[in-house]
C-alpha cells in the first residue's frame, strides 16, 4: 500500500449473519482530495466508513487508514480523523458547550476554543440550548462542529448537511472545502447528487457491496450521456438518427422537433445532422442524480 493514500481498502467483506453487506470494496482516496460516496440506503456506505474507523471488524479485506492499519491501532487512527456518524447520540442533559467540551477533553484538549465559536456562529448554533431541546437540523450541526474543530487530516462524514436547511447548508459545505483548502482529505456520502457534483473532485458509486464506479465527476458528468434538442427547417425523416448507436428518442413534438439522450460519443450524431436542415441544436448535459439512477437502472 502507498501512503499516497488517505484511504485504501482491497477487497473488503462484511456480512450480518446471511446478509452480506460488502463483497468486496476495493476505494483508494487520494490525500487531499474531497471525495464524494454515492449509493442508497443498504448499499453499503456506512458500514464502509465503519470499518475504516474499526467501529465493525471486516470479515476480510485490507484496510489502510493515513497509512495505519485501523485494527492494530483504532486510537492513533481516530485521533487524526474527524467522524460525523448518521446519528450522533449525545448526552440530553448537557448543553451543546458541554457536549463540545466534553468531546474536546477526549481528544486531549487539541481544539481551539475559538474556532469552536467560529463554527458555531457559521452554523447559526447556539452553544447555550440543552441537547435535548435540540431540533434535528441542530443536532447535525453540532455533529459537523464536532468533526471539524480539531482540524483532523481525514474527514469521514456519513450524511454531512442532513436535516439542514437550504441556507446552513451551503455554509456547512463551504466549511468542508475550507477544510479540504487547508490540507484535510475529506470523504462523504451523501443522498443530495447536487452537492457531491458541487464540491466533489472525484465520485465513487457502490451498489450492493460493490464498487461499480470510480471518476473525476466531471469526467463522470461528462462522458455518460447527453440531451440534444433538435429543430429542423423542414419535416424530415429520422430514421437514420434513430438507428445510431446510443441514441433513444426521449420526445418527438413534430416532425421538426425531436428531443434525443445520447450515450457516449457525440461524433456519429454530428456526422448524421450534417446531411439534415436543422435550424437550432441543443445540447445539455445531465445531473449526477440523472447519471447515479442511469447506474441502477
Amino acid at each position: 500500500m502507498v501512503d499516497k493514500f488517505a484511504i485504501e481498502t482491497q477487497g473488503l467483506l462484511k456480512s450480518y449473519g446471511n446478509v452480506q453487506a460488502l463483497r468486496g470494496v476495493d476505494l483508494q482516496v487520494r490525500l487531499g482530495e474531497i471525495f464524494g460516496f454515492l449509493g442508497p440506503n443498504g448499499a453499503g456506505k456506512t458500514t464502509t466508513i465503519r470499518c475504516l474507523l474499526d467501529l465493525i471488524r471486516p470479515n476480510g479485506g485490507v484496510l489502510r487508514v493515513l497509512g495505519l492499519d485501523p485494527q492494530d491501532d483504532p486510537v492513533a487512527v481516530r485521533k487524526r480523523v474527524g467522524y460525523l456518524p448518521g446519528e450522533l447520540h449525545m448526552e440530553d442533559n448537557l448543553n451543546v458547550e458541554g457536549v463540545l467540551r466534553f468531546l474536546n477533553k477526549l481528544r486531549g484538549g487539541k481544539a481551539d476554543w475559538d474556532f469552536v465559536l467560529h463554527l458555531a456562529e457559521r452554523l447559526d448554533l447556539d452553544l447555550d440550548i440543552a441537547v435535548k431541546n435540540l431540533s434535528k437540523g441542530n443536532k447535525q450541526k453540532v455533529g459537523l462542529i464536532q468533526a471539524l474543530m480539531h482540524r483532523p487530516e481525514l474527514l469521514l462524514l456519513d450524511e454531512p448537511t442532513f436535516g439542514l436547511d437550504p441556507l446552513i447548508q451551503q455554509e456547512a459545505l463551504r466549511l468542508v472545502s475550507e477544510a479540504r483548502h487547508s490540507g484535510a482529505t475529506v470523504f462523504f456520502s451523501s443522498h443530495i447528487l447536487s452537492e457531491v457534483e458541487a464540491i466533489s473532485d472525484r465520485v465513487g458509486i457502490i451498489r450492493q457491496g460493490v464498487m461499480t464506479e470510480v471518476a473525476e465527476t466531471s469526467v463522470l458528468v461528462n462522458r455518460s450521456m447527453r440531451r440534444v434538442r433538435l429543430r429542423f427547417k423542414e419535416p424530415v425523416d429520422t430514421t437514420p438518427l434513430e438507428a445510431l448507436a446510443g441514441i433513444q428518442v426521449l420526445l418527438r413534438d413534430s416532425d421538426q422537433d425531436l428531443l434525443l439522450q445520447v450515450e457516449g460519443e457525440m461524433d456519429g450524431l454530428i456526422k448524421a445532422l450534417a446531411a439534415l436542415p436543422i435550424l437550432t441544436m441543443e445540447t445539455e448535459r445531465p445531473s449526477l442524480e440523472e447519471i447515479f439512477l442511469a447506474y441502477y437502472e
